[in-house]
Protein backbone atom coordinates (compact mmCIF):
# COMPACT_ATOMS: atom_id res chain seq x y z
CA UNK A 1 0.00 0.00 0.00
CA UNK A 2 1.28 3.48 -0.95
CA UNK A 3 2.79 5.52 2.25
CA UNK A 4 0.73 8.55 1.31
CA UNK A 5 -2.59 6.41 1.75
CA UNK A 6 -2.22 4.98 4.93
CA UNK A 7 -3.87 6.44 8.10
CA UNK A 8 -0.98 7.72 10.40
CA UNK A 9 -0.99 6.57 13.96
CA UNK A 10 -2.84 9.48 15.56
CA UNK A 11 -1.15 8.95 19.07
CA UNK A 12 2.47 9.19 17.51
CA UNK A 13 1.83 11.88 14.59
CA UNK A 14 0.73 14.43 16.90
CA UNK A 15 3.53 16.82 15.98
CA UNK A 16 3.02 16.30 12.35
CA UNK A 17 -0.55 17.57 13.38
CA UNK A 18 0.11 20.30 14.95
CA UNK A 19 2.43 21.63 12.02
CA UNK A 20 -0.14 20.60 9.38
CA UNK A 21 -2.86 22.65 11.25
CA UNK A 22 -0.62 25.30 11.80
CA UNK A 23 0.56 25.61 8.25
CA UNK A 24 -3.26 25.53 7.03
CA UNK A 25 -4.54 27.77 9.70
CA UNK A 26 -1.86 30.31 8.65
CA UNK A 27 -2.72 30.14 4.73
CA UNK A 28 -6.42 30.19 5.11
CA UNK A 29 -6.13 33.17 7.86
CA UNK A 30 -3.86 34.92 5.47
CA UNK A 31 -6.22 34.44 2.21
CA UNK A 32 -8.96 35.20 4.30
CA UNK A 33 -8.23 38.77 4.58
CA UNK A 34 -6.92 39.08 0.92
CA UNK A 35 -10.32 37.42 -0.23
CA UNK A 36 -12.62 39.46 1.95
CA UNK A 37 -10.92 42.53 0.88
CA UNK A 38 -11.02 41.67 -2.91
CA UNK A 39 -14.58 40.75 -2.76
CA UNK A 40 -15.66 44.10 -1.24
CA UNK A 41 -13.78 46.07 -3.65
CA UNK A 42 -15.23 43.66 -6.43
CA UNK A 43 -18.48 44.08 -5.38
CA UNK A 44 -18.61 40.10 -5.63
CA UNK A 45 -21.01 37.84 -3.24
CA UNK A 46 -19.30 34.62 -4.50
CA UNK A 47 -15.59 36.18 -3.76
CA UNK A 48 -17.54 37.24 -0.06
CA UNK A 49 -18.90 34.26 0.22
CA UNK A 50 -15.71 32.36 -0.70
CA UNK A 51 -13.58 34.41 2.24
CA UNK A 52 -15.67 33.94 4.94
CA UNK A 53 -15.71 29.91 4.17
CA UNK A 54 -11.81 30.92 4.51
CA UNK A 55 -12.83 32.37 7.89
CA UNK A 56 -14.73 29.58 9.08
CA UNK A 57 -11.48 26.95 8.17
CA UNK A 58 -9.20 29.51 10.13
CA UNK A 59 -11.05 28.88 12.95
CA UNK A 60 -11.60 25.13 12.12
CA UNK A 61 -7.75 24.38 11.84
CA UNK A 62 -7.44 26.73 15.30
CA UNK A 63 -10.04 24.59 17.38
CA UNK A 64 -8.40 21.47 15.63
CA UNK A 65 -4.95 22.39 17.08
CA UNK A 66 -6.33 22.94 20.46
CA UNK A 67 -8.08 19.38 20.20
CA UNK A 68 -4.82 17.53 18.87
CA UNK A 69 -3.82 14.90 21.89
CA UNK A 70 -6.51 15.80 23.90
CA UNK A 71 -9.76 13.11 24.95
CA UNK A 72 -12.36 12.23 22.90
CA UNK A 73 -14.52 14.86 24.47
CA UNK A 74 -12.58 17.82 23.77
CA UNK A 75 -12.34 16.65 20.05
CA UNK A 76 -16.05 16.05 19.57
CA UNK A 77 -16.55 19.56 21.53
CA UNK A 78 -14.11 20.56 18.79
CA UNK A 79 -15.51 19.03 15.92
CA UNK A 80 -18.93 20.17 17.44
CA UNK A 81 -17.73 24.05 17.41
CA UNK A 82 -16.59 23.96 13.99
CA UNK A 83 -20.15 22.86 12.80
CA UNK A 84 -22.41 25.45 14.18
CA UNK A 85 -19.51 28.12 13.42
CA UNK A 86 -19.85 27.06 9.76
CA UNK A 87 -23.35 26.85 9.77
CA UNK A 88 -23.61 30.75 11.11
CA UNK A 89 -21.09 32.14 8.76
CA UNK A 90 -23.10 30.30 5.89
CA UNK A 91 -26.43 32.05 7.00
CA UNK A 92 -24.49 35.29 7.00
CA UNK A 93 -23.54 35.10 3.48
CA UNK A 94 -27.15 34.42 2.59
CA UNK A 95 -28.18 37.36 4.29
CA UNK A 96 -25.58 39.27 1.97
CA UNK A 97 -26.88 37.53 -1.06
CA UNK A 98 -30.24 38.88 -0.73
CA UNK A 99 -28.87 42.80 0.13
CA UNK A 100 -26.95 42.35 -3.38
CA UNK A 101 -29.65 41.44 -5.21
CA UNK A 102 -32.17 43.89 -3.71
CA UNK A 103 -29.57 46.82 -3.70
CA UNK A 104 -27.63 45.35 -6.72
CA UNK A 105 -23.57 45.01 -7.74
CA UNK A 106 -21.54 44.91 -10.77
CA UNK A 107 -19.22 42.48 -9.68
CA UNK A 108 -15.45 43.01 -10.98
CA UNK A 109 -14.39 39.64 -12.82
CA UNK A 110 -10.95 39.97 -13.19
CA UNK A 111 -10.53 40.07 -10.13
CA UNK A 112 -12.46 37.34 -9.15
CA UNK A 113 -10.62 35.16 -11.44
CA UNK A 114 -7.15 36.16 -9.74
CA UNK A 115 -8.19 36.22 -6.07
CA UNK A 116 -10.18 32.71 -6.88
CA UNK A 117 -7.21 31.24 -8.36
CA UNK A 118 -5.05 32.04 -5.52
CA UNK A 119 -7.79 30.50 -3.26
CA UNK A 120 -7.50 27.76 -5.01
CA UNK A 121 -3.70 27.11 -4.71
CA UNK A 122 -3.73 27.94 -1.12
CA UNK A 123 -6.86 25.24 -0.49
CA UNK A 124 -5.16 22.43 -3.04
CA UNK A 125 -1.81 22.39 -0.85
CA UNK A 126 -3.94 22.46 2.50
CA UNK A 127 -5.94 19.50 0.83
CA UNK A 128 -2.49 17.59 0.18
CA UNK A 129 -1.35 18.20 3.92
CA UNK A 130 -4.28 16.92 5.25
CA UNK A 131 -5.14 14.06 2.55
CA UNK A 132 -3.63 11.26 4.99
CA UNK A 133 -5.84 12.23 7.80
CA UNK A 134 -9.38 12.19 6.04
CA UNK A 135 -10.37 8.98 7.79
CA UNK A 136 -8.97 10.10 11.12
CA UNK A 137 -10.92 10.79 14.05
CA UNK A 138 -13.80 13.47 13.90
CA UNK A 139 -12.19 16.38 14.72
CA UNK A 140 -9.21 16.11 11.75
CA UNK A 141 -12.13 14.39 9.25
CA UNK A 142 -14.04 17.70 9.87
CA UNK A 143 -10.90 19.77 8.44
CA UNK A 144 -10.63 17.74 5.68
CA UNK A 145 -14.24 17.93 5.02
CA UNK A 146 -14.11 21.62 4.98
CA UNK A 147 -11.01 22.20 2.86
CA UNK A 148 -12.46 19.79 0.18
CA UNK A 149 -15.54 21.79 0.38
CA UNK A 150 -13.38 24.95 -0.64
CA UNK A 151 -11.46 23.85 -3.31
CA UNK A 152 -15.16 23.44 -5.02
CA UNK A 153 -15.84 26.85 -3.68
CA UNK A 154 -12.98 28.12 -5.49
CA UNK A 155 -13.71 26.67 -8.83
CA UNK A 156 -17.27 28.00 -8.50
CA UNK A 157 -15.72 31.86 -7.59
CA UNK A 158 -13.96 31.49 -11.07
CA UNK A 159 -16.75 30.01 -13.33
CA UNK A 160 -19.11 32.94 -11.47
CA UNK A 161 -16.36 35.57 -13.06
CA UNK A 162 -16.52 33.84 -16.81
CA UNK A 163 -20.32 33.70 -16.68
CA UNK A 164 -20.52 37.16 -15.16
CA UNK A 165 -18.36 38.41 -17.86
CA UNK A 166 -20.00 36.63 -20.20
CA UNK A 167 -24.01 37.32 -19.41
CA UNK A 168 -23.25 40.86 -18.55
CA UNK A 169 -25.42 40.10 -15.61
CA UNK A 170 -24.39 39.89 -11.64
CA UNK A 171 -26.86 36.83 -11.36
CA UNK A 172 -23.98 34.19 -11.78
CA UNK A 173 -22.21 35.61 -8.86
CA UNK A 174 -25.18 35.26 -6.65
CA UNK A 175 -26.34 31.96 -7.79
CA UNK A 176 -22.78 30.56 -6.97
CA UNK A 177 -22.32 32.41 -3.38
CA UNK A 178 -25.64 30.69 -2.34
CA UNK A 179 -24.45 27.93 -4.30
CA UNK A 180 -21.39 28.35 -1.94
CA UNK A 181 -23.29 29.21 1.30
CA UNK A 182 -25.34 25.94 0.60
CA UNK A 183 -22.25 23.36 0.80
CA UNK A 184 -21.29 25.42 4.09
CA UNK A 185 -24.28 24.99 5.88
CA UNK A 186 -24.64 21.14 4.66
CA UNK A 187 -20.95 20.40 5.36
CA UNK A 188 -21.49 22.21 8.99
CA UNK A 189 -24.86 19.97 9.76
CA UNK A 190 -22.69 16.94 8.26
CA UNK A 191 -20.23 17.65 10.96
CA UNK A 192 -22.71 18.49 13.99
CA UNK A 193 -24.68 15.18 13.04
CA UNK A 194 -21.23 13.45 13.53
CA UNK A 195 -19.79 15.27 16.80
CA UNK A 196 -23.18 15.48 18.83
CA UNK A 197 -23.24 12.10 19.44
CA UNK A 198 -20.29 11.52 20.21
CA UNK A 199 -20.32 14.95 22.37
CA UNK A 200 -23.14 13.37 24.38
CA UNK A 201 -21.93 9.84 24.91
CA UNK A 202 -18.22 10.32 25.97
Amino acid sequence: MNDCCKVPDHDVDQPKQRRILIIALFLNAMMFFVEFVAGWLADSSSLIADSLDMLADSAVYAISLYAVGRSLKHKAAAALTNGILELSLGTLVFVDIIRRIIFGSAPATTAMIVVGLLALLINVVCLYLLFGYRKSDINLKASWICTRNDVLANLGVILAAGLVAWLNTPWPDWIIAAVIAGVIVRSSLQIIKQAWPQWLQV
